[in-house]
């Protein structure tokens, strides 16, 4: 709560009081995953629940979840009548925020839970979707670098994404963006591994690199068995070489590149010309 009060500059904090479960309403939360709730539930039977939900009022006597829905869910499994919370006054944003701070401290969660986690923290401060802070990011970075001149850095939004990161106190952007963000784009089978919590995603990161679906899932439940990283990459190198090369770039294009007037162009298809030879750029660099 703390880390919301600095990112809205305003008091959060309530205090303690009892409420009953019938008065309290799940809301759609960050966490999708509630693990050993049994294992809870009876570590509640003996000693109640010792952290309070925080919840936030509906009207009508009805209070809506901001935090520890899996202690709601546990108390239910127990049998309780009743729980501890904190009564907040939140707008919905606020509630939205502090859901998606609260499930950032959970220590079962894997690097691309919290990978998701802090995007859609970013998305919901600023105000965009999560593809437009990923974008946001990486002209961050590639400015950072000195590869590209965009004049980000020095935007409001830029300097909001610093703060956030600050006020979590986890990651830097910057090694956010070098070690978390490549994990959006993981095969399927590499994703699950990671999210079951059997695979390092340092190990993930390192089987991305194989394409050929049965070499990376044979390395994968070498991977899953204890290999040990440095192991892991010596058979990543291996598996390399072994995968088909890629096409070779047809010969015709390139000469038509070099060939290429953008003076005689007309001014609509010289403009997307243009901005498809920047993207090229980009990959390059």
């Amino acid at each position: 709560m703390s880390a919301l009060e600095e990112m809205e500059g305003k008091p959060v904090q309530a205090g303690v009081r009892a409420l009953p479960l019938e008065a309290l309403v799940p809301q759609a939360q960050p966490r999708k995953r509630f693990e050993a709730l049994e294992a809870l539930a009876e570590s509640i039977r003996e000693k109640g629940v010792l952290q309070p939900l925080l919840v936030r009022p509906l009207g009508e006597g009805k209070y809506a979840i901001v935090a520890g829905e899996r202690r709601y869910r546990a108390a239910l499994m127990a049998g309780l009548s009743e729980v501890p919370v904190r009564v907040l006054d939140l707008s919905e944003k606020e509630a939205r925020l502090l859901a998606l701070v609260e499930n950032l401290q959970r220590e079962d969660l894997n690097p691309y839970e919290e990978t998701l986690g802090v995007l859609d923290l970013l998305s919901e401060d600023l105000g965009k979707t999560r593809e437009e802070v990923v974008g946001l990011l990486e002209r961050m970075r590639k400015e950072k670098r000195g590869v590209a001149a965009q004049n980000v850095l020095g935007s409001l939004e830029a300097k909001r994404v610093e703060e956030l990161f600050r006020l979590l106190g986890r990651l830097s952007w910057e090694s956010f963006v070098q070690a978390r963000l490549p994990l959006l784009s993981l095969p399927a089978d590499l994703r699950e591994a990671l999210e079951a919590g059997a695979l390092p995603y340092t190990a993930a990161l390192e089987l991305k690199k194989v394409k050929d679906e049965g070499l990376r899932r044979a390395l994968l439940e070498e991977a899953k068995a204890g290999l040990s990283l440095r192991e892991l990459k010596a058979r990543v190198r291996e598996a390399l070489k072994r995968e088909k090369p890629p096409k070779p770039w047809p010969r015709e294009v390139g000469e038509r590149l070099l060939r290429l007037d953008l003076e005689a162009l007309p001014p609509e298809r010289r403009a997307r010309v243009e901005e498809k030879l920047r993207e090229l750029q980009d990959l390059l660099d």
